[in-house]
């Protein structure tokens, strides 16, 4: 699968925005997110972040979906909300593109397509895997899986490692 820009931004963006929730949602967190994923007129207000925060926690249920039909009922219903005209444009550098929302939407609109078009693209492009949740039980990250084998567990080889470790450890209490 490759991994380019029109496949990426929106789940991308999705993971980025969930994770924010655990980790201190604020609008100037929001703002370096959209930074990061060069969205562009960025500005908000407080009802804008409150409709960003429900959206996110919409979001969330895509990557803790268990199987394919549920990851596809929760885009779908993510769809119907926030992709409204979709077309193709051939503006910037990319070559031909889908556009999910008009750009003269408000950024609220933009994003919430942008996250529902782009994992629907996404999800078709994986065959409806490479979205998942943290597998450690004490994580609430989720990630979008750019491995070359597609089989990741967790958001980080951090956790994973604190996993296993934890693991072993049990073991080793067992056997004493």
């Amino acid at each position: 699968m490759s991994f380019d820009h029109d496949n990426m931004t929106g789940p991308l963006l999705s993971a980025d925005l969930v994770n924010l929730i655990g980790e201190g949602w604020s609008a100037q967190s929001v703002g370096a997110v959209f930074a990061q994923h060069t969205i562009r007129r960025p500005d908000f207000d407080d009802g804008g972040l409150a409709e960003l925060r429900r959206w996110a926690v919409r979001l969330r249920t895509v990557f803790e979906a268990v199987d394919e039909d549920a990851t596809c009922d929760a885009i779908n219903a993510l769809l119907v909300d926030g992709a409204g005209q979709v077309y193709l444009t051939t503006h910037g550098h990319f070559g031909p593109h889908l556009h999910f929302a008009p750009d003269d939407s408000d950024v609220v609109s933009r994003v919430m397509a942008v996250t529902s078009g782009g994992l629907a693209v996404f999800t078709v492009e994986a065959g409806g895997r490479r979205l998942g949740a943290c597998a450690r039980s004490d994580c609430d990250r989720v990630f979008v899986d750019t491995s070359r084998n597609g089989r990741r567990t967790y958001c980080s080889a951090r956790c994973g490692n604190t996993d296993a470790v934890s693991r072993h450890r049990s073991r080793a209490r067992l056997k004493v």
